[in-house]
């Protein structure tokens, strides 16, 4: 079985599977990385399907807007 190559997501060095920071190369690019998620760096933009949470989302926001 072959390890694939891929790229440290943080700072683009090559890394692979065996790797214990997988898909890092570092633990120092992972705390990076978290960091970037924690201050909103990174948002996720595909639309919301669901419809139950999408009803939720809606009752959440009218209740926000009401206060």
């Amino acid at each position: 079985m072959s390890n694939k190559a891929l790229h440290c997501p943080t700072c683009k060095k090559t890394v692979t599977a065996d790797n214990p920071d997988f898909p890092f190369c570092s633990d120092r690019c992972r705390i990076i990385d978290l960091g970037k998620w924690a201050s909103g760096d990174y948002k996720i933009t595909s639309p919301i399907h669901d419809p139950d949470l999408l009803e939720d989302l809606v009752r959440e926001q009218n209740r926000s807007s009401e206060t």
